[in-house]
């Protein structure tokens, strides 16, 4: 008597980033036999070269900024000279071994994400791949005589998971020396004397806030009338005053046409001829998908004019089979969302409970001194009409735990939808906002109602008060 065995699903993931990690395991978790293609090392860009590595160096610049705004709360630090004389000293960066850490906090992010993956049963290949047809990936692994070998994975469901890198402009092409991508970064031994950072977006501004912090001379070129024009208006008048009054020196409307390296630095030429000399210059202009020949369009999946990929609700692209996570898609470039891409269609694919992404639920982060949160509708959106919602903002100056700590900046913004008092969104410009913004969060993912959100407790003193505060001004009077 024969027996027949139902043969499991056949995953593959091409590319091992916070999309296609998740997909991975989610997979392995459901059953599924997996293989996961990745070139550079699991966590892809965002472990290895983009958002570890930034982060890491982000929160060694507040700690610099927090050395030296102690002052302000009475503590003072200071050195005796050999005649007993107390002295302040500087506070000095040790830009080599900030990087040497950070860049080994990421490889060990990899090696543990790989560790897990093991531990799930996924197999991983190293090399380079793309799509053959809407059914295999082929992989370049180089361990062949000739130096090339490799092997064709055949799958049910391909996750494309390949990512973005720096976009390149042809007037200002980095050397990894003076003009530098944001994944060059980490190679500076020391601090910039005078970084030039062209592109006021959210790298941009990161790295801008970043650098000042670490001691560096930072000019930032904006070719908008101010910086972060994506983001909330108020937040970002808060963070452009902060970066001039600690020394940045804002090009606003001012395009950067060319930058070229000079005998002992940089010059960046703006569009009305003026030019800015500095020792090095960051290119923070975007980024493009890492779509390129890698056998998409062959496969018949779709692609935007901008080679992201196309991808619905639940990260399925144009090919039924075929799902997409990450930057390389055209959702929002987080990786946040691109974790909830690959889970997402994963669960698809295998038939398991899914709930369709919501971009208006997404969280999001901009990692400046201060921090900038955002989730849900934005305020321009309640004022052009596309919402229909009220707006609240109570600045963080006024909160008893903010004085203690000798905050100056930030507030707290909630958007109630009109009538029923619901939280449709809200902006929190503070230290660690991305902490404080997941009670908002909780707050438009359930909808919640002003009034729900104020009954809740909050310590008392803490930042969450000022959003217990704004809910309960908010109030709905029945």
């Amino acid at each position: 008597m024969a027996f027949e065995f139902e043969r499991k699903q056949r995953v593959a993931v091409l590319g091992g980033g916070p999309g296609g990690y998740e997909a991975a395991i989610a997979a392995a978790q459901l059953g599924a036999d997996v293989t996961l293609v990745e070139r550079v090392g699991v966590g892809g860009a965002a472990v290895i070269t983009d958002v570890v590595p930034s982060k890491t160096l982000i929160a060694t610049a507040e700690a610099t900024s927090n050395i030296r705004d102690a002052s302000d709360l009475g503590v003072q630090f200071y050195v005796r000279t050999e005649a007993g004389k107390p002295v302040r000293p500087d506070v000095a960066v040790n830009l080599a071994a900030v990087n040497k850490r950070l860049l080994g906090l990421a490889r060990q992010q990899s090696e543990d994400m790989k560790s897990e993956l093991i531990r799930a049963g996924v197999h991983i290949v190293s090399g380079e791949g793309r799509l053959d047809g809407p059914a295999a990936v082929i992989v370049s692994t180089g361990k062949g005589k000739g130096g090339t070998d490799f092997d064709r994975i055949e799958a049910d469901t391909i996750v494309v998971s390949v990512g973005a890198s720096p976009r390149i402009l042809p007037s200002a092409v980095p050397d990894g020396e003076r003009i530098l991508t944001w994944t060059q970064l980490y190679d500076l031994d020391s601090v910039p004397e005078h970084l030039i950072v062209v592109g006021s977006g959210v790298t941009g501004a990161e790295f801008a806030s970043a650098y000042t912090a670490l001691g560096a001379k930072v000019t930032l070129i904006s070719s908008r009338d101010r910086v972060l024009p994506g983001e909330d208006e108020d937040a970002a008048i808060v963070i452009e005053n902060v970066f001039r009054r600690n020394g940045m020196t804002v090009l606003s409307k001012s395009r950067a046409q060319s930058v070229e390296r000079t005998e002992n630095g940089v010059v960046a030429t703006l569009s009305d001829g003026r030019t800015v000399e500095g020792s090095h210059c960051l290119m923070a202009v975007g980024s493009i998908p890492n779509t390129a020949g890698i056998g998409l369009e062959e496969a018949g999946v779709q692609l935007t004019e901008s080679g992201h990929i196309r991808v619905n609700r639940v990260a399925r692209t144009s090919r039924p089979n075929i799902y997409a996570a990450g930057d390389c898609s055209d959702l929002l470039p987080l990786a946040s969302v691109a974790s909830m891409q690959g889970r997402t269609a994963i669960f698809h694919a295998m038939g398991d409970a899914v709930n369709p992404i919501e971009l208006r639920n997404v969280t999001s982060n901009i990692f400046t001194n201060p921090e900038i949160a955002t989730v849900g509708w934005s305020q321009r959106q309640i004022e052009e009409g596309i919402a229909q919602g009220d707006i609240y903002k109570l600045p963080l100056k006024v909160n008893p735990r903010a004085k203690m700590i000798g905050l100056r900046d930030g507030f707290v913004k909630l958007f109630a939808r009109t009538g029923s008092g619901t939280v449709i969104g809200g902006v929190i410009v503070a230290p660690r906002a991305s902490e404080l913004i997941f009670p908002l969060a909780l707050a438009v993912e359930h909808r919640l109602t002003v009034d729900q959100v104020a009954r809740a407790f909050t310590v008392y003193p803490s930042l969450t008060g000022s959003i217990s505060e704004a809910a309960r001004a908010m109030h709905i009077v029945l």
